[in-house]
Formats: C-alpha cells, structure tokens, sequence
C-alpha cells in the first residue's frame, strides 16, 4: 500500500474513532513501547525550564492593532533546549511576523514540555480565551515515542484544529518531525520511528486541512541536515534542536503564518511548476509534502470544486523558508523588538 494510501486510510479512520498502530502486530507494538521506555530513559528529565517568551514583540507605538499569536504543542513547540529566547520557534515566527506585517504581535506560548496530541484540549481551551488571530502547533513526536496509535492521534488532532478555526482563529501545524536521525532511538524502534513519523505526518497534514488549517512538513527539522551536523542542530541531550535547530524550525514556519494571515507576496498566487508546486488530490499532496521540509499543504479548489473523487484538493507549496529572521532589537521602534507582555 502506498504512503498516500496509508495516510488516507488513516485520517479517514481517524474520523470514526479507530485504532490500529500502521498495522503492526499487538507483540510488535508492546516490544516497541518497551524500547520507546528505554529511549526517554537514554534521554533523562529534562534539567530545565523553558524560556518564558510571551510578550509583545515588533512596534509597540505604531503600527495598528496587535497580531495576536498562539503557539501550542510539546517542547519543540515550547523551545526547550534552546540557548537564548531569542531562539525559540515562537519568537522567531513573532518577530518574523512583525516586520512583514509591520504591526506588533502579541504571543502567548502554551505549549507543554511532554504533551501528546491528546493533550492538547487545555491548552485550545485557553488559547480560545484570547481569541487570537492565528495558532501555530508543534506535536507528534511525544505520539510515536509513548507508541500511541497514528488513529488516534491524528483524531486528536483534527478535533482540536476544528475546534480553533471554528473559534475564528487561522491554524498552521507544524506536522511531526522525521524521528530517524534521534540518536537515543534503539533499532528497530529508530527505523520503526522514521516510518511511523513521516506516515503521522501525512496523516496529519490530511487531517488539519479536512479541519480548515494549514499543514507544513517538518521532515527536515530531524532529518538530513539534524543528520549531518547533529553537533550543531541538537541540544546536549540529543533528541531536542539546539538553538540552530529551533530556528530552522522557525523558520520554515514563518512563511506559512504570514500567509494565512495574508501577509507576504502573493499568499494566494498560483502554484509554481519551476518550485515542485502543484494541486493535487489531498493524499497524494500530504504523502509528498512529508518527505520535503517546509513543504506546505492547503486546500484548493479546481473547477469551482473542493473535491475530486479521491478527496480534497489541495496545493502543495514549497514557500521560501526565513533562514535569518530579524534579530530581537532593543530599540521600541524597530518592528522586531520585543516588549514586556501587556
């Protein structure tokens, strides 16, 4: 069965409260949770916190009304590991935000080091309280770690994406990383890992468009360059980004938020054949998009239509990535100063 196939199947099934683990066998999935102990284990606890980076970020005596920004999720979400604040993926998409949109943003991070997809209800919960414009979520790789079903997770999450479009807010998931390259995996669970984490991610990304989100691929935040360069992409605990890591991950985020927020050029251009970017049926888009970091999807419609028979349209984009977002300033007037939360 092909990925796309997989991937369908599994959102689809999701939808109707299924269970199952990419069909492996119920020995299988217990001798994997047991070397999933085994891995967080190798890991330890982590010995910090991290960084409190709510606040106000970019102009804060111009520029109009605020953006207000929500980031959820587990400790990628949350930045642990990172040096500075200045690191975090939540920053750098804040201060990235405010100088393209050249307004101030107001960030709330809510993510939780640890958290699962099914997780995620109290922090939507809070999030809808603030009524921000946009959410960013990180989660997925804490899911394949504990050997949680892909169903289920991706159940989880198109629930909560529903939950906060239907609450007026725009939605950007970060889909799960490509758990391959974590060096404290044993085998067979790391190349178990890698599979399980791209199949998770096209699911997911099927899984936010169906609920009106947009979906971009994380595959190369532990992927080849995190292979490479492990020194440099992760902190010292070998499984979380390092400061370099967090803001390549923020990086490949940032586009997809200015975006969906219509902010950028051209947010709604027509694919470019040139960049690897075209419409297509949703699974075949999501199976691809999982294999190419930055990699967005989106719904589309074609002919005046959302759906083909094999399902939703969608786009896959390929939106250049912000290797070097504005630097945080101390200067109040420059668009990315950060400013005590208000």
């Amino acid at each position: 069965m092909s990925r796309a196939a997989r991937a369908r199947r599994i959102a689809a099934t999701a939808a109707y409260g299924g269970g199952g683990a990419l069909g492996l066998a119920g020995g299988t999935v217990a001798f994997l949770k047991g070397q999933a102990m085994l891995a967080r284990r190798r890991v330890g606890t982590p010995t910090t916190e991290p960084f409190s980076v709510s606040g106000w970020y970019g102009p804060s005596h111009r520029g109009g009304d605020p953006l207000r920004l929500v980031v959820l999720g587990d400790s990628a979400a949350a930045g642990l590991g990172a040096d500075t604040p200045a690191d975090t993926p939540a920053v750098v998409v804040a201060t990235g935000l405010a100088a393209v949109s050249g307004r101030p943003v107001s960030l709330v991070s809510l993510a939780v080091v640890g958290a699962q997809t099914s997780g995620l209800y109290p922090q939507v919960e809070r999030a809808l309280d603030l009524a921000p414009d946009v959410a960013v979520i990180v989660v997925g790789a804490n899911d394949v770690t504990h050997a949680v079903p892909p169903r289920t997770s991706v159940r989880h999450l198109g629930q909560v994406v529903r939950q906060l479009v239907d609450g007026g807010c725009a939605v950007v998931v970060g889909c799960c990383p490509d758990l391959g390259t974590v060096e404290p995996l044993p085998e067979p669970l790391r190349t178990i890992g890698r599979r399980w984490s791209r199949m998770l991610a096209a699911a997911q990304a099927i899984a936010t468009v169906e609920a009106g989100g947009r979906a971009v691929s994380l595959a190369d935040l532990l992927g080849p360059e995190f292979a490479a360069r492990p020194g440099e992409y992760f902190s010292a605990d070998r499984f979380h980004p390092s400061s370099l890591g967090y803001r390549h991950l923020g990086a490949v985020l940032l586009p997809s938020v200015c975006a969906a927020l219509g902010f950028g050029p051209d947010p709604d251009a027509a694919p470019v054949a040139a960049r690897g970017e075209h419409v297509a049926p949703i699974a075949e888009v999501a199976a691809e998009a999982a294999e190419h970091g930055g990699a967005e999807v989106v719904a589309t419609t074609v002919g005046g239509r959302d759906h083909s028979r094999a399902g939703r349209w969608a786009t896959l984009r390929r939106r250049i990535p912000i290797r070097r977002p504005p630097e945080p300033s101390t200067d109040p007037s420059d668009p990315a100063s950060p400013h005590p939360e208000e």
